[in-house]
């Protein structure tokens, strides 16, 4: 039996996940990192401190991959196998679900074996904050925070564009996430040139972050979807972030955790609203937070792959309601 088209972008989705299940991130030649250095050298030549400068790097910096990724599509349409590998090792390039719990647990480890040091030294992979003055409670929090929020824009949000968009999806949804967190931060230099990037992946996780937090509370279990979804309804928009708030605070629920505090990133200092009802996460509870993430990873799995293998279906039945229209009128 020929393997369809759809059949085949998601069984590339089903199988990057796969990979990435059993091996994490690449550990050489790494693509993203590839896209980041290009983006680096980029921006040696279009730096400018403007919001123009800042777009135009952008439409550069996204629209090359963007276009190569659409090249190769449309070059396997008539070859679904070749579609499938290719969608299969694209999306293991894209993922960072199971890196991003496995550095997780290193910290979670070294905090249960009383290595804060260790512990300060894992958080620069996790995020952005300055790990050098924090303690066991804020490395906590820091890495549950850093979970929730990371399932959705390294798992989630990546399925979604996939079964969506295919493989210009994949591609575009990382570099445009890549770019955020190397310009879209507010800085002296970034404030103005990182404007496009910023908001570029605000739009672009929009959607991805909400199914992210209602995953959430459908695996949260029983006796804490409740509690889940109440977080999320309430707090997830008192985050300065439209979107890390969503998936933060439906995560905060269903771990009964409190989430959210003063954040020193490097001397920039931010104080985050409280998320969540329950006491302050402790070196516990990353375990807790990895294999909630875990189970929303597999739970978006199935969504996404069943809306791509779906699309011919939606098609046709598309089709005939316009058809039943015009025969209507």
């Amino acid at each position: 039996m020929r393997l369809s088209l759809a059949a085949a972008n998601a069984t590339g989705l089903v199988a990057g996940v796969l990979l990435d299940r059993l091996l994490g991130d690449p550990r050489r030649l790494h693509p993203v990192a590839g896209f980041g250095q290009a983006a680096a050298a980029l921006e040696r030549r279009t730096y400018a401190p403007s919001r123009a400068a800042g777009a135009r790097h952008v439409a550069i910096a996204l629209g090359v991959p963007v276009a190569a990724a659409a090249v190769a599509q449309f070059a396997t349409r008539k070859h679904p196998v070749a579609r499938a590998a290719l969608t299969a090792v694209t999306t293991w390039a894209v993922l960072g679900g199971t890196s991003l719990r496995r550095e997780a647990v290193t910290l979670a480890d070294a905090l249960a074996v009383g290595d804060v040091p260790a512990a300060r030294a894992t958080l620069p992979s996790l995020c952005g904050r300055d790990p050098s003055g924090l303690g066991p409670a804020e490395l906590a929090r820091a890495t549950v925070e850093s979970v929730a929020e990371n399932t959705s824009d390294a798992v989630v949000a990546p399925l979604c564009w996939g079964a969506v968009a295919g493989l210009p999806g994949l591609v575009g949804y990382r570099a445009a996430n890549t770019l955020d967190a190397m310009i879209g931060h507010r800085s002296a230099r970034y404030e103005r040139f990182g404007w496009a990037a910023a908001r570029l992946d605000d739009v672009a996780n929009l959607v991805p972050a909400r199914l992210a937090a209602g995953l959430t509370v459908l695996v949260a279990g029983r006796g804490h979807r409740g509690p889940a979804l109440r977080a999320w309804l309430r707090d997830g928009g008192k985050h300065p972030s439209p979107n890390a708030g969503q998936v933060e605070a439906a995560a905060a629920g269903a771990l009964g955790l409190r989430l959210g505090g003063r954040n020193d990133y490097a001397g920039r200092v931010e104080v985050r609203p409280t998320l969540g009802d329950g006491a302050p996460p402790a070196g516990r509870d990353i375990y807790r937070a990895a294999r909630l993430s875990a189970a929303i990873g597999t739970a978006a799995l199935v969504a996404t792959a069943g809306h791509a293998l779906a699309a011919p279906a939606r098609r046709a039945a598309l089709s005939w309601l316009r058809t039943r229209r015009r025969t209507a009128s």
